[in-house]
Formats: structure tokens, C-alpha cells, sequence
């Protein structure tokens, strides 16, 4: 452990997001002497613009989808209407008592906390003020910024990104949303929900382009039942802001109106003028460069979270802090699978994922057996009135190679895919497994089942 000046760490790091918390915590349960330095909040984008907020206003979302839908279960009520602050006010309640528990788990592994922008000033050497943090190692993780594109401009009023539209004040009465990825189909969804007409544009062929093709054509399916518009395959070309909203013109001439443009293209590093090229590490397009401990090119320097070119997920960034404490303490940890990290989108209906598609199999050369499961045969989904499937991709005569579900909460399924794909199981594995009834994880086991050669409730 460090001795001498109050100044001299184990560990410094930089950045007190989900991964940069996670290492401090990891390494202090360790028995580093460990300062976590923050700018802005303890927790990060995740916990007070991103994962957390976001998923409050969903969840307010469900509730009112559901009050419409409520005589379709035999409940008598009415939809009366959003009130936005009091959905301001119960994300702020969930958000605060979050933060107050990060803050006194920190507390209590005796993590120092310095508040201030800090700076890599060389190898080992970080400084916040006129104080200078040293430590055999620094953890860089800033984290990421919400990013546009060139030439658009964001004010913060007609144009803005998830930041502003976090604390908008009002529920727009439309908008566009430049972008389908996990951001921009969240806000698409829930802005639905809460009474928008959304139109998504989107310059690849299909919404959540990184997902399995049919889970993101069953989403397209969904969101056209929804009424949410999209338009793939377009590029964005400009807008103007007019007296009532903006216009958006799309390569080839098509315009779009609306009150609102919401920037969701993506979340950049945050890299610049931190002072870490000039300490030598290799930063590439603003991502920091590592191998697979998160080891920059500089000794005793590590980065994570949204600040690698890996998942931009908060759980990921939770993975690579526990690798790069359990690394420095010499405990031989073992480097993430990114394929096997679960990813889920939170719109009605979910998608949720877990292993490679079935471009990525071909991609690897790898043979595949391919099993569907809709879930109009499951009766626990049928209750939730949710469609959807859960689509199991196993290698011929092998392992599991990917699970895709998409349906209303099906993230929750998603541990399963998890624990499946990780242990490399065999689909007869799994399927001597007896799932609950009525559950949808029967959806896992019947898909399961049916490529075991054994089906149930599938029809042929």
C-alpha cells in the first residue's frame, strides 16, 4: 500500500462512472489505497443521463400504455394525460437514492473521492487544481459525450440530444430522431408512449443495425403498429429551424417537420485535452487504444468503459474496472468475451441479445442450426399481450452461439442466453432443464427443445 504524502495512491482513477467506480471499489476491497477523482457526479453518464433516467421514463411509458390498454384486461380507468415533472420527479427519486448508495459504498471501502477535472500529467501523476494524485497506477475513464454529426449544431432547444431531452419540460408534440440506434429507439418509444408523433430516420437498411436482422425486423413491425414512423436507409443532409420546430431534409430531397430534432447518431470518448497523447498514450479517433486487460501502451496505465472501442454499456464498464483491479493485484484475471456481454434495448417491445448473429457465424465460417420460437405460443406473453420471438443460433452439432429475443421484458430472459452461450451449452443440454409455467422463459426452453430434436408446443 502507498505510504508517505496524503497525495501518494495504489491507484488513481480518473473518472467516476460505472466502470471507473467499479475498479475503485474493486480495488479497494483488494487492499489498494485507491482515489476515485470526478468532475461532475459519482456515477457517470449511466446512473444520471443514461441508463437509469432513461429507464425510469420507459417504465412511466409502460404505465401509460398500460392505462390505455386497461380495459383489455377487464380494468376500468382512464388515460388522462403525461405530467412531466412528476415523471421528473420520480426519476430524480430513483436517480438520488442510487447515488447516495454509490457514494457510501465508496465510503465505506475507504475510497478517497476528489472532486475536480483532472488531468494526466505523466505516468502515474494526475492533477485536479493545483493538487497533483500519484500512484504506480492511473485508470483512465472519462467517459463519452453525446456526438453529432458534421455541420449540425445543437442548441440545446430545437436541437438537442438525450441530455437536454432528459430534462425537457414538456412532452414534444412531435420529433424526429436522427438515429436508430439503442438511444434514438428508446426516445422513439417512449415519446410514443407518452402521446409524439416520432419519426426515425436512420442511414443504414434497419433499425438496430447491430442486432440479428429479423429481432430488428420484428421491432419495424411493432413500431409501424405503434405509429412510429422511420425512414432507413436515409442520410441526413440539414435542417433549419423555423418559428414552430425544424425541417429536415434528407439526401435526395425529402423533407421531414417537426417541434423537435433529437441528435441520437452515437456517444463519442472523451479524450480531448486531458493530457493523455502527451503522456503517450495512443488515442485513436478520440478512443484510447488497450489490449485485452485494458492496458494502454504506457506502463501502469489502464483505460475503460465508453472511453475503449468496446460495448458502451455500463455493465461492460462494471467488467473491465474488476479486470483492471483484479490485474493489478496480480490475480490473473481472465479477459472479457464482449460477444458473450448481454445487450438489451428497453423499447416496447424489448430487444435483447446475447452471443453472435447469424452474418457473424457466416462471417467466422462457422455452420449453424437455427431454431424461432413466436411467442403467440407462449401464454405468459399472451397475458402480457406481447408479440415476439426468441431465436436460438447453435453451431451444427455444437455450442449455442446466440440468443435473440424480442417481446415486451424480454430483457429479463436475457441472463439465461447469458449463462447458456458463456458455458458453451449444447441445445440438448439446456433442453433437460424444466422452465416454470407460465413464464416466458418457457419461450428459451421450447426453442431449446425443438432444436434438440424434441419439440412441444411448436408447430412444424
Amino acid at each position: 500500500m502507498a505510504e508517505g504524502s496524503p497525495n501518494d495512491f495504489d491507484i488513481v482513477v480518473l473518472g467516476g462512472g460505472s466502470g471507473g467506480y467499479a475498479c475503485a471499489l474493486r480495488a479497494a476491497e483488494l487492499g489498494s489505497k485507491v482515489a476515485l477523482i470526478e468532475k461532475d457526479k459519482i456515477g457517470g453518464t449511466c446512473l444520471h443521463r443514461g441508463c437509469i433516467p432513461t429507464k425510469t421514463f420507459l417504465h412511466a411509458a409502460e404505465v401509460a400504455d398500460e392505462t390505455r390498454e386497461a380495459a383489455t384486461f377487464g380494468v376500468k380507468a382512464r388515460f388522462e394525460g403525461i405530467d412531466i415533472e412528476g415523471v421528473h420527479g420520480f426519476r430524480d427519486k430513483i436517480v438520488t437514492r442510487a447515488w447516495k448508495g454509490v457514494q457510501g459504498l465508496l465510503k465505506s471501502k475507504g475510497v478517497t473521492i476528489v472532486e475536480g477535472e483532472g488531468r494526466l500529467a505523466e505516468p502515474g501523476q494526475v492533477s485536479v487544481g493545483g493538487q497533483t494524485y500519484r500512484a504506480a497506477n492511473v485508470v483512465l475513464a472519462t467517459g463519452s459525450e453525446p456526438r453529432s454529426l458534421p455541420g449540425l449544431k445543437i442548441d440545446g432547444e430545437r436541437i438537442i440530444t438525450s441530455d437536454h431531452a432528459l430534462t425537457l419540460g414538456r412532452v414534444p408534440a412531435s420529433v424526429i430522431v436522427l438515429g436508430g440506434g439503442v438511444i434514438g429507439v428508446e426516445f422513439a418509444s417512449l415519446w410514443r408512449s407518452f402521446g409524439a408523433e416520432v419519426t426515425i430516420v436512420e442511414a443504414l437498411p434497419h433499425l438496430l443495425p447491430l442486432e440479428e436482422e429479423s429481432s430488428s425486423k420484428a421491432l419495424e413491425r411493432a413500431f409501424r403498429r405503434r405509429g412510429i414512423r422511420y425512414e432507413l436507409g436515409s442520410r441526413f443532409d440539414s435542417v433549419k429551424v423555423t418559428e414552430t420546430g425544424v425541417v429536415v431534409t434528407l439526401e435526395g430531397g425529402k423533407t421531414l417537420d417537426a417541434e423537435l430534432l433529437l441528435v441520437a447518431v452515437g456517444r463519442g470518448p472523451v479524450t480531448a485535452g486531458l493530457g493523455y497523447e502527451e503522456a503517450g498514450v495512443r488515442v485513436e479517433r478520440g478512443t484510447v487504444v488497450v489490449d485485452e486487460y485494458c492496458r494502454t501502451g504506457v506502463p501502469g496505465v489502464y483505460a475503460v468503459g465508453d472511453l475503449i472501442p468496446t460495448p458502451q454499456l455500463a455493465h461492460a464498464g462494471f467488467a473491465e474496472g474488476i479486470l483492471v483491479a483484479e490485474h493489478i493485484a496480480g490475480l490473473g484475471p481472465i479477459p472479457i468475451d464482449y460477444d458473450g456481454v448481454p445487450r438489451i434495448t428497453y423499447s416496447d417491445p424489448e430487444v435483447a441479445s446475447v452471443g453472435i448473429t447469424t452474418a457473424k457465424a457466416r462471417e467466422r465460417g462457422l455452420e449453424t442450426v437455427e431454431m424461432t420460437y413466436d411467442l403467440a405460443g407462449n401464454p405468459k406473453s399472451q397475458i402480457l399481450q406481447t408479440q415476439g420471438s426468441v431465436k436460438i443460433i447453435a453451431q451444427q452439432d455444437g455450442p449455442v452461439l446466440g440468443v435473440h429475443m424480442v417481446g415486451r421484458r424480454v430483457g429479463e430472459l436475457v441472463t439465461e442466453g447469458q449463462l447458456i452461450y458463456n458455458w458453451e451449452a449444447l441445445p440438448a443440454e439446456v433442453a433437460q432443464l424444466i422452465h416454470a409455467h407460465p413464464t416466458q422463459s418457457e419461450a428459451v426452453g421450447e426453442a431449446m427443445l425443438a432444436l434438440a430434436g424434441k419439440p412441444l408446443h411448436v408447430h412444424n
